[in-house]
This record gives structure tokens, sequence and C-alpha cells, in this order.
């Protein structure tokens, strides 16, 4: 069978554009509508598309007075998509940083069942003091100690999936026996962040282990995506980028004796569709229009460690920024923003208008056909197994894309035209990981 793409719709409350909620035809409240993304899932699952996707973090993000920043908690909003689709993936975020792996590998698992074995884990470290000062702490951990955290917390997690087998349950009414105890084990784990016995209280679920996935794409951040995700979402603005990428992270999982094919790279894209260029580049204009110019300012600042009166808006970045070894928080995306301003000469202001559909993803305005050709070239130009699609503006960007473009790909032979599995591990073409927990002694 010819290699397929996979396609993943990011889903972030009217559109991932900053000022999307301004157009007439959005809803305000939507971030906290669940039946808005039950229809969302139903459009995406109408595509036959891999999976949603739900990004998260456990603190207020930007200025609730600018755009609207509350969001449910993803696995819980998992639950009721399940309940209105049938075959499309369901994958939230969830922090290492700030969660515990046995509750953690409880929801995830819990989701599994509930959907059917559509359930995936998106692994994240959590960047940002203001997150830190939730729980606790005065200050963000350092990078590399969250990453061996997140590295602990993940063989963990693991380990409690594995703790019933596969047969533990027998369900035996004659001979009154629900379970194989000796099938059912403790874990026993200690490490330096985790002290957990085990087991998990909940069956070992449909697919083994929800899929894994991961975004981080510093140094740090790619060597645990090689050792451990199964999908990666990353951010690339061109094209020999997004190939230097993803031959590094295939090298990487290849020397960790792992199968490169093993690992789908899925770069974000933020297209703006209509039925012409000029159209689509009417609408990206007007969404650039009602971005709040200031408020954009002083969020750059904060990513740069600078005061917003060090960034004039119509002069481009200056010299003397830090450098990403300086930078305690999203270190990937720093360096990404400050090369594409210095490799374009942007101005802040063209900056701030460049992020506020992607946040550093790429973005363009185009038509069906100029989207699908821009993700043909990628995925046959070794940048890319698939795509992170990141409509600017929900439901109409993703209505557009499932139908518009999806049928474009269909029709080159690039995209599936029905689903051929049940589980999102199916539909991303990955095995089901055997239970590979060994039997301890109680």
């Amino acid at each position: 069978m010819p290699k397929r793409l996979h396609l993943n719709a990011f889903l972030m409350s009217v559109g991932h554009h900053e000022a999307s909620w301004r157009l007439p035809e959005s809803d305000p409240y939507a971030s906290w509508d669940v039946k808005h993304f039950q229809n969302l899932a139903r459009i995406a699952e109408r595509g036959k598309l891999d999976s949603v996707f739900f990004a998260d973090s456990p603190v207020l993000q930007g200025d609730p007075g600018r755009r609207p920043a509350g969001k449910l908690e993803p696995t819980v909003l998992l639950t009721a998509l399940a309940a209105v689709t049938d075959h499309i993936g369901l994958i939230a975020t969830a922090s290492t940083s700030y969660n515990e792996p046995y509750n953690l590998a409880r929801r995830f698992a819990s989701v599994d069942h509930v959907s059917g074995g559509r359930a995936g884990w998106n692994i994240v470290t959590t960047a940002g003091a203001d997150a830190a000062r939730n729980f606790g702490l005065d200050d963000v951990p350092a990078h590399r100690d969250r990453y061996e955290r997140a590295a602990e917390f993940v063989e963990v997690t693991t380990k409690l999936w594995d703790s019933w087998t596969d047969d533990a349950v027998i369900a035996d009414k004659a001979a009154g026996v629900h379970a194989d105890a000796a099938k059912v084990r403790p874990i026993n784990h200690r490490g330096r962040w985790f002290r957990v016995d085990g087991p998990l209280n909940v069956p070992r679920s449909p697919q083994g282990w929800p899929l894994l996935v991961q975004a981080g794409s510093s140094e740090d951040g790619r060597q645990f995506a090689a050792r451990y995700a199964e999908a990666v979402f990353t951010a690339q603005q061109t094209l020999a980028e997004a190939q230097a990428f993803y031959a590094d992270l295939k090298q990487r999982a290849a020397a960790l004796g792992r199968d490169p094919d093993g690992i789908k790279i899925l770069p974000g894209i933020v297209p703006v569709i209509a039925a012409t260029e000029s159209e689509a580049q009417k609408l990206d204009a007007e969404l650039e229009r009602l971005i709040s110019p200031e408020y954009a300012r002083r969020q750059l600042a904060e990513r740069f460690q600078l005061d917003p009166a060090d960034l004039p808006l119509d002069e481009p970045l200056p010299a003397n920024l830090p450098t990403e070894d300086e930078i305690e928080g999203a270190k990937s995306r720093f360096t990404l923003i400050v090369d594409l301003a210095r490799r374009e000469n942007l101005t802040v202001r063209q900056l701030i208008g460049r992020l506020g559909g992607g946040r550093g993803h790429r973005t363009f305005a185009g038509t069906p056909e100029q989207v699908a050709d821009t993700i043909e070239d990628w995925f046959h130009s070794g940048a890319a197994d698939g795509f992170n699609i990141m409509p600017a503006v929900l439901p109409s960007g993703l209505t557009a894309f499932v139908d518009h473009v999806v049928p474009i790909l269909q029709a080159r032979g690039l995209f599936r035209t029905d689903y051929e599995g049940t589980t999102l591990r199916d539909h991303y073409g990955l095995p089901r990981p055997a239970d590979s927990l060994e039997l301890t002694s109680a």
C-alpha cells in the first residue's frame, strides 16, 4: 500500500488566530461550550481525519480582557467527544510537571476505555513561572530537570498501564473468579522523582497504551521524542527546516533502536482557505487588522524577557535579545520566532501579524488546491508524515479544509477515503504495545 498522509485537527476555541473571536460569525462563549467541540469533532470525523487534539496548560494564558482565555479540562472534554463520534482519535495534553503518574495513567486509560481505543496523550513539561506558582513553586523548574522528570513520569505511567495483563479479567461466574489476581501486579517503582507501588485500578485499555504524542523541539525535547513519542507535533516555517527536523528525529529514533516509521512527524499548518487567492488574502488581512498590537507586543516582550518599550512596533527586533540558553521556557519556539524575524527582516508589527495566526506555525492564505499542493510537496519531500491542521477560524476553517482540501488529497491517493481500523493506533499505522511488565513477586 502506498504511504498516506496523517491529518490531525488541532482545535482551539473559535480558531487559532488570536482575533478570530471578533469576527461576526464567531461565538465568543464557545471555549466552554461542549456542543461547539462536539460539532468540530464530527466535522473532522466526516473528513476521515486521524484525530483531534487539544492543547492545555495549568494556568490562565493571555489577558482574558482581550480574547477568550478560559478552557475546559481536555481529558474531561474527550469523554464528551467520544460519546458523539465513532472513529476519530482523541488527543489531550497533560503536563508531567504538574500531575502525578498514577492519576494521569488512570485518566487516560479511562478515556481509552470510554472511547473504545481512541485516546492519545500529548506529553508536555510546561514552561512558565505563572504555572509553577499555581502549584506552590516560586519559579519554573530548570529545563533539564523538567525533561528528566518527564522521562521517569512516562516510564511509571506505562508500567501502570501494563500492571494488568490483557487476559487478567476472566469473569468466570460459575467459578466465582472475576480476575486472575496473579495477573494484576504491583509495579514497585522507586526513582528520583516518583515512588509508586501500583497496580493501576483500571484494567489494561483497548490500545494497551494510549498513543504517546510530544510537541517539544529543543535538544532535550527532540531526544525525549526520539525515545518515547509515536507522533510529534512540531512548528517549522520553511521546507528546509522541516526536512532537517524530520531527518534528525528519524535518525535519533533509529539510534535508540526504534523503527523510524514508528514515529510520525506532523508540522503545524494554519491555512486561511477561500475559493480564490484574493478572497483568502482578504480574510487574512481582516484577521490581522483585528489584532490588538499593544497586547500582542506585551506577549512578545514576555517571551523575549524584555520590557515592551524595548520593542518599538515599526522597528526590527533589537540586537540584544537573550540567547536560547538563557531561556528556561519554550526554547525551540523562541528560536523559531527570532529566526523568522531575522530571516525576513520583519518589524515588530509585521512579526506580530505573522504570529497572530499560529504562534510560530506556518501560516498562509490560498485556495484549496494551493493548500493541497503545499501539503503534498512537504509530504513527498521528506519533511512530514502528515500535518497538524490549525484552522485560523472555527468552525468555518475546519469545514473548508474537510469539504474542499481533503477531497483533493483523496483524489490524489494521498489520504484515506474511509477509516480502515477502529483505534487511534490503527489510524496512525502503529502497533499495539505488548504487555511488557514482568510478573513481580508479592
